[in-house]
């Protein structure tokens, strides 16, 4: 991390911060079983195309965030730092896209459907999407722990502040909709 801050923090940073989102907008599919309602093709496409404009604009808006909080915190990154650091932090998460390939071609539509038939009537099957979920998890892990270490580095600081600005930066994100929902529910209390 340290050697792409030194020479270019700009280097593949969108490229990166895109594929990273069209992974996340696959789980998103998958996980609220997008099939149910559109067909596999319709769900790829719109997860390269809605993935990769998401995951650039959260790279930005994490950018912001997690400099902020960071300095907070005694970290000195820059803008573009932070966001060099979110993006090269994705690399496990980008390189786990791969394990799409075997899930789709061994499970096909039932990896966004609610109900999976095929799936449920064979312990072989059973058995090889609970493997992939194992190893996706700890790739999740996996990535969390770099991400705290890439984002500690730009700024600076340890990875045990990095994770108190992530915190703080999940607070500021998600602060004021709480607010907003606890004065709607005192204004209705009274």
């Amino acid at each position: 991390m340290r050697a792409i801050i030194d020479t270019d923090p700009r280097h593949h940073v969108l490229l990166l911060a895109a594929l990273a989102g069209v992974g996340k907008a696959m789980n998103t599919a998958s996980m609220r079983s997008l099939g149910d309602e559109i067909s596999v093709p319709v769900i790829i496409f719109s997860s390269l195309v809605v993935g990769a404009i998401g995951g650039i604009i959260g790279l930005y808006i994490w950018g912001v965030l997690l400099r902020w909080t960071g300095s907070w915190l005694g970290g000195s990154a820059c803008s573009a730092e932070v966001r060099a650091g979110i993006a090269w932090s994705s690399v496990p998460v980008i390189w786990a896209m791969l394990l799409w390939i075997p899930e789709l071609a061994l499970f096909g539509k039932e990896m966004f459907t609610y109900e999976t038939p095929r799936i449920d009537d064979s312990l072989t099957l059973s058995l090889t999407l609970l493997g992939f979920g194992v190893t996706e998890v700890a790739i999740g892990i996996w990535w969390f722990v770099v991400f705290l270490k890439c984002i500690g580095e730009v700024h600076a600081i340890s990875a045990w502040k990095a994770l108190g600005a992530s915190l703080l930066a999940g607070l500021v994100l998600v602060g004021p909709f709480l607010l907003v929902f606890v004065l709607i529910l005192i204004a209705e209390a009274s």
